[in-house]
């Protein structure tokens, strides 16, 4: 749903009583909203492949999307908050043209299952075939029972799907095969200096070979330098997202 950052946390816990009313102010007083990163092709860093949607905070106390996440859970109302996020990038996404291309949207792992993403009625199903729905970095797959059988339900729909920070956080891939993925991100610690870094190089290689075995497209994701990006297009990165190429912004903001 979001990346963490924008702000300094309240240096003081708030109990459950104080962080339900500042997360009801949040939803009702639209201070969540959604923001869109470019992602571009490698070989071609002016051309559009699509946008990451990242949600941000505009509220008071729970300043960064850090906080907001860690809230829902702690209340245990991700579910509402992913499904806000989710129409608001439906809202936005549906009125954009095909030269946009693909939207990632973030989801918390029980989201996987949220029977919204399935429903006809959900404005997010209209535009399956336009969105990639992006396992994320706070959470682990482990004892998901009937996983499989629900990526390929979501994947029969239309939607696409992501595996996030690949070299870094949970072992993803030993839940989810290459024939339940589409993407791949790379962490961007791998990314970070990747150009200085031949150990680093390697194991891009490796991973960029092995996806490219299994159809699987692989992004480089929080490139920051133009040496970092240039060494991803040699070692076979096929997309490319991060500060060199644009921050995240309104929609739609476009590659600089």
């Amino acid at each position: 749903m979001g990346e963490a950052g924008g702000g300094s946390p309240d240096k003081r816990e708030l109990d459950l009583t104080e962080l339900e009313v500042a997360f009801d102010r949040a939803i009702t007083k639209n201070h969540i909203w959604m923001a869109f990163q470019p992602i571009v092709h490698a070989n071609q860093p002016k051309t559009l492949f699509g946008y990451e949607a990242l949600m941000r905070s505009r509220d008071p106390q729970l300043v960064h999307v850090g906080l907001i996440l860690d809230a829902a859970e702690r209340l245990e109302r991700t579910t509402q908050l992913g499904r806000m996020a989710r129409a608001q990038v439906a809202t936005e996404f549906s009125k954009a043209t095909a030269e946009r291309g693909l939207v990632f949207v973030n989801l918390h792992v029980r989201d996987l299952f949220d029977p919204t993403l399935t429903s006809p009625f959900s404005g997010l199903t209209r535009i399956a075939r336009r969105v990639v729905l992006e396992i994320t970095e706070r959470t682990s797959l482990e004892g998901i029972e009937g996983l499989a059988d629900r990526v390929a339900e979501l994947r029969e729909i239309g939607y696409a799907i992501a595996v996030d920070d690949l070299g870094g956080g949970h072992a993803r891939m030993g839940h989810l095969t290459p024939l339940d993925t589409d993407f791949v991100k790379l962490d961007m610690s791998l990314v970070r200096d990747l150009d200085s870094h031949p150990v680093k190089q390697r194991l891009v290689k490796e991973v960029v070979s092995l996806c490219r075995e299994s159809g699987v497209r692989v992004i480089g994701e929080g490139v920051e330098t133009q040496p970092e990006a240039d060494s991803l297009r040699d070692l076979g990165c096929d997309y490319l997202q991060g500060y060199l190429i644009a921050r995240p912004g309104p929609p739609f903001v476009d590659p600089v």
